[in-house]
C-alpha cells in the first residue's frame, strides 16, 4: 500500500501547483485528490501509519497542516470546537437555518429531490450539505428524476402503531436498520422519524405514525427504531416533542395540561428514548403548551431535555414551526427548518442587538456541527443509489406478520390453501399500505390480499371478483387515489360495498370461506371523524350482517380483516364473525403479511397497543378533542400569517385544548373505572396457549427482578408477550389501578417447550410526579408485581414493600 499512496500523493502535488499556476482555485483540487485518495484508504489505523512513515497532509488552503477539525483521527468534539472558532457570526447563524421553502417541497437545486429539508453547507471551510427526508414508515423522496430512465423507489415499511403491535424491540431495531442503510444508499442524512406522541384520542389523524397509549411502550419500541436507523450512520430525528396530540389547528394549538400529565404521559415516552437511544436529533412540535410556542419554551427544551435527561442531541423545528426565530434558538431550538429569509434576518437583526448572544449561538451550532460531523458525509461516503429493496421487503413481510393482532379465532383460522376463498369489500382488492402526508412512501408495489392469498395457493372466488371489478368501472372518479397535499387533506376511501341476496347466494354456494376486509386511512394534517370512519357505515354494517348470514347458513365461515390505521368501533359488530385479524398497514407486503397468518404458515403474536373502546366518548379525553374533525390551516404556516386572538374568540378544541382527564389516558381510564372495552390494552390471541407460573420477584440494590416460567401448552410453536404490570393497592395518591413498567417477547416456543425470562426496571418508575414540589416522589408502601398477558388479563401477581 505504502507505493501506491507515495504515487497517489505525488499526482496530489503535481495537481495542486499546476492549479495554483493556471488560477483554478487549487485547494479545491487537492481536496477533491485527498479525499478519493481517504476514500481507499479510509481507516484512522492506516491514516496514523502513513503519517509515521512521514507522508505530509495538505489542508484547504494548501499548507503542510491539517486543521484539527479536518483530522478524523481526533474526537468529534475537538474537531467541532476548532471549527466552531474559525467560523465567522454570519457562518454561524447561517447554519442555524434550512436552506428554504425550495427543499421544503421539493423544489430548486437539490441532490435528492423530494428530500424536505436541508442543514446547510459552508463552502469556505469545506462543510457539506446534509440532506433531511420524511421518513416514519420509509424514506419519502421523488421516484423520478427529469431526464433518468430508472427509478429511486423506497420500501414501505410497515406503519408505527404495527410495529409496536409487535412488542419485539429487537425486530424493530432490525426495521431501523433496514432503513438506515437504504437511507444511506440515497444519500439521506437524517430520518425525520419515528413519531412518539401518545395516543391520547382514537381520532387523531395521525395515531398510525405514534406507537402506542402508553409511554413505556412508545419510548422502549422508539428507542429500538433509533438504536437500528443510527447504526448505519444515519441520524434519526424522533417527533413531534411534545403534546402534539391532534392534527387540528395543531400549528396554533394552545394545550393546557398538567405538570404531572407532561412529565409522567407525554414526556415519559420521550425520556425513555433519549436514555436508551440518545438520539441524533428530536423534532420540536408545532402546538403551544400553557401559552407558548414549543420551540420558544427552554423549561422544556433546555431544563427538561438536556438538564434532567442528559440529552447530547440538536433540536429542530416541525417545518416552519414557532414563532420568534431569537427566542428559538436561545431556548434550546437550535436548527430551525426549513428556513425562511424572515428568520435569517430576525436572527442577524438579534445578534447585533445583543439581545441573541454570540454565547447562545455558538452552543446551536455546535450541536448542528456535532450532528454534521457524525454523519457520513464527513467520512467522505459515496452513496450508490441503489439499496437491496429486495432484502428490505423481507424485512417489511417479516416485521408486519408479527404485528398483526388476532382479536377473534372460533375454530376458523387458520385456513388451508385447498379452499376456495370469497374476497368481499372494495379493500380486499385495493390494500392500504400506510397512511398519508409525511408518513407516506413513494414504493414500487403493494401486495393486495387478492394477491398475496393467489401467490399463496389459493383460489379466489370469481362472482365477488366480478362485482369489485363492475363496482370500481362505475366509480373510476373515487377509485384514483389523490397524492401530495390533496391525500393529506382528502384521504382515499372510494365508495363501499353491497350485495344483493342472490349475488351472495351463488358467491356463498361456490366458496368455503367469506373474507370482508375493512378498511380505513388517515394521515398528517386532519383528524379523524366518528361517522363513517370510527364507526362501521351503514352500508358496511349491512354487508357484515348479511354476509356473515349468509355464509353460517350454510354452515361456512367468515373473517374479518381489519386494515386500519387506528382504533375503530368493534363492540357492535364482533360477535358476527367467526375470526377477526387487526392486520394495521403492513407497508408494502401487507398482502403477503396477512395471508403468512391466515394460512398458518406463521403464528399470529402481536398484541394492542392501545385499547378498543366500546364507545368513543368512553375515553377520558373524548370531551376534549375536536371529535367533528378539522384539519391544520395551512395558511397560517408561515409566521406573518399567525396572528394571536383574543381569550374571548379562541375556540375550544381548536385554538385551545384542556388536558382535563390528567394522567388518566388508555387503559390508565379504563382500568380505574373498571369500564368495559371491546379489547384491552396488550390483548392479542395466538394459535397455540401459553402457561404462566413460578413467579418470583426480588429486589436488587435499585432494580426489581421478576421471574418467571412461560410454557406453550398448545400443539403449534408460537411466541408469547410477558407484561409486567405494577399496582399499589392502599396508594395514599390519585394514581392509576395498574401501570405497564417493563415487557418482553420470548422466542418462538415449540409445543410443550418452557422458557424462564426475567424482566426487570428500576425502583425510580414507581415513582408519581409531586405537583407541589416539582419533582419524582417514591411512595413507600406494599406494591403489587403483576405478570399479564393483557393490562385485563393478569397471570401471577406477587407483593413487595418498598421503603423511602
Amino acid at each position: 500500500m505504502g507505493k501506491i499512496a507515495k504515487l497517489t500523493l505525488k499526482i496530489t502535488g503535481i495537481i495542486f501547483l499546476i492549479a495554483i499556476l493556471v488560477g483554478l482555485g487549487g485547494w479545491w483540487f487537492l481536496r477533491s485528490t485527498f479525499l478519493a485518495f481517504e476514500s481507499k484508504y479510509n481507516s484512522k489505523i492506516e491514516l496514523e501509519q502513513l503519517v509515521e512513515e512521514g507522508y505530509t497532509f495538505l489542508d484547504r488552503n494548501g499548507n503542510g497542516k491539517l486543521d484539527p477539525y479536518e483530522d478524523n483521527r481526533k474526537p468529534i468534539e475537538e474537531r467541532v470546537e476548532d471549527l466552531l472558532s474559525q467560523m465567522t457570526v454570519d457562518e454561524k447563524i447561517h447554519i442555524l437555518k434550512g436552506s428554504g421553502i425550495g427543499s421544503a417541497i421539493g423544489l430548486g437545486n437539490t441532490a435528492i429531490p423530494g428530500a424536505v429539508g436541508t442543514i446547510v453547507p459552508t463552502p469556505r471551510l469545506g462543510i457539506p450539505t446534509l440532506y433531511l427526508s420524511d421518513g416514519p414508515a420509509g424514506l419519502r423522496i421523488e421516484p423520478n428524476r427529469k431526464g433518468e430512465n430508472r427509478t429511486y423507489y423506497c420500501t414501505a415499511f410497515p406503519i408505527g402503531t404495527l410495529l409496536s403491535a409487535t412488542w419485539n424491540t429487537d425486530l424493530v431495531e432490525a426495521v431501523g436498520v433496514a432503513m438506515g442503510t437504504e437511507a444511506s444508499a440515497y444519500g439521506i442524512d437524517v430520518i425525520l422519524g419515528p413519531g412518539a406522541n401518545i395516543h391520547r384520542h382514537p381520532l387523531c389523524g395521525r395515531n398510525f405514525e405514534y406507537y402506542s397509549e402508553d409511554p413505556v411502550l412508545t419510548g422502549f419500541i422508539g428507542a429500538a427504531m433509533i438504536n437500528g436507523i443510527e447504526s448505519k450512520g444515519v441520524g434519526a430525528c424522533v417527533k413531534h416533542f411534545v403534546a402534539n396530540n391532534q392534527e387540528t389547528d395543531r400549528n396554533i394549538n394552545d394545550v393546557i395540561v398538567s405538570e404531572r400529565a407532561m412529565r409522567e404521559i407525554y414526556l415519559k415516552g420521550f425520556q425513555f428514548i433519549v436514555e436508551k437511544s440518545q438520539p441524533w436529533a428530536i423534532m420540536s412540535s408545532y402546538n403551544k403548551v400553557n401559552g407558548t410556542y414549543v420551540p420558544e419554551r427552554k423549561d422544556l427544551l433546555t431544563d427538561v431535555l438536556r438538564g434532567d435527561w442528559n440529552y447530547q442531541g440538536l433540536v429542530m423545528t416541525d417545518w416552519f414551526g414557532g414563532s420568534n426565530a431569537p427566542n428559538m434558538i436561545a431556548a434550546g431550538n437550535d436548527l430551525l427548518e426549513p428556513g425562511t429569509n424572515i428568520q435569517w434576518k430576525a436572527l442577524k437583526k438579534a445578534a447585533k442587538a445583543g439581545t441573541l448572544t454570540e454565547a447562545e449561538i455558538d452552543i446551536a451550532a455546535r450541536r448542528i456541527l456535532t450532528l454534521v460531523f457524525r454523519s457520513l458525509k464527513m467520512e467522505n461516503y459515496t452513496y450508490n443509489n441503489n439499496p437491496d429493496l429486495e432484502a428490505h421487503a423481507k424485512v417489511t413481510r417479516q416485521s408486519a406478520t408479527e404485528g398483526m393482532v388476532l382479536l377473534k379465532n372460533e375454530q376458523t383460522l387458520p385456513i388451508n390453501n385447498t379452499q376456495t376463498l370469497a374476497l368481499l369489500g372494495v379493500t380486499s382488492y385495493d390494500f392500504i399500505a400506510g397512511g398519508t402526508g409525511s408518513g407516506d412512501v413513494n414504493e414500487a408495489y403493494t401486495v393486495s390480499l387478492e394477491e398475496g392469498l393467489t401467490k399463496a395457493g389459493f383460489t379466489i372466488n370469481e362472482k365477488a371478483k366480478q362485482l369489485f371489478e363492475i363496482h370500481k368501472d362505475n366509480h373510476k372518479k373515487e377509485f384514483v387515489k389523490p397524492e401530495g397535499l390533496s391525500a393529506m387533506a382528502n384521504p382515499y376511501f372510494p365508495p363501499r360495498m353491497t350485495y344483493t341476496q342472490a349475488e351472495l347466494d351463488e358467491i356463498v354456494a361456490t366458496s368455503d370461506v367469506g373474507i370482508i376486509t375493512i378498511g380505513r386511512n388517515s394521515g398528517e394534517g386532519g383528524d379523524r371523524i366518528e361517522k363513517d370512519d370510527f364507526l362501521l357505515s351503514e352500508k358496511e354494517q349491512s354487508m357484515m350482517r348479511s354476509v356473515c348470514e349468509a355464509f353460517h347458513h350454510a354452515g361456512k365461515k367468515v373473517v374479518v380483516v381489519m386494515n386500519i390505521g387506528g382504533v375503530i368501533e368493534t363492540a357492535s359488530w364482533k360477535s358476527r364473525p367467526d375470526a377477526i385479524l387487526l392486520a394495521w398497514q403492513g407497508g408494502q407486503e401487507g398482502g403477503n403479511s396477512v395471508v403468512d397468518i391466515l394460512s398458518g404458515q406463521t403464528n399470529p403474536s402481536g398484541k394492542l397497543p392501545m385499547t378498543f373502546p366500546v364507545l368513543l366518548e368512553d375515553h377520558a379525553s373524548h370531551a376534549n378533542f375536536p371529535t367533528e374533525g378539522g384539519t391544520m390551516d395551512f395558511t397560517k404556516m408561515l409566521l406573518a400569517s399567525r396572528k394571536e386572538k383574543a381569550d374571548n374568540e379562541k375556540i375550544i378544541n381548536k385554538d385551545y385544548t384542556l388536558y382535563e382527564e390528567g394522567i388518566y389516558v388508555g387503559y390508565r381510564h379504563f382500568d380505574l373505572q373498571t369500564s368495559e372495552v371491546s379489547f384491552p390494552f396488550g390483548y392479542g390471541l395466538s394459535y397455540t396457549t401459553f402457561s404462566y407460573s413460578n413467579l418470583t420477584v426480588t429486589q436488587q440494590n435499585d432494580t426489581i427482578k421478576a421471574t418467571v416460567s412461560i410454557t406453550n401448552t398448545g400443539n403449534q410453536s408460537g411466541k408469547e408477550v410477558i407484561q409486567l404490570y405494577t399496582s399499589i393497592p392502599d396508594t395514599q395518591i390519585d394514581r392509576p389501578a395498574k401501570e405497564l413498567r417493563t415487557f418482553l417477547k420470548t422466542q418462538s416456543l415449540a409445543p410443550g417447550q418452557q422458557t424462564t425470562v426475567t424482566l426487570q426496571f428500576p425502583i425510580s418508575e414507581l415513582s408519581y410526579w409531586s405537583e407541589e414540589t416539582s419533582a419524582w416522589q417514591l411512595e413507600k408502601g406494599t406494591y403489587q408485581i403483576q405478570i399479564g398477558s393483557s393490562s385485563r388479563d393478569i397471570k401471577l401477581s406477587q407483593p413487595i414493600a418498598i421503603e423511602t
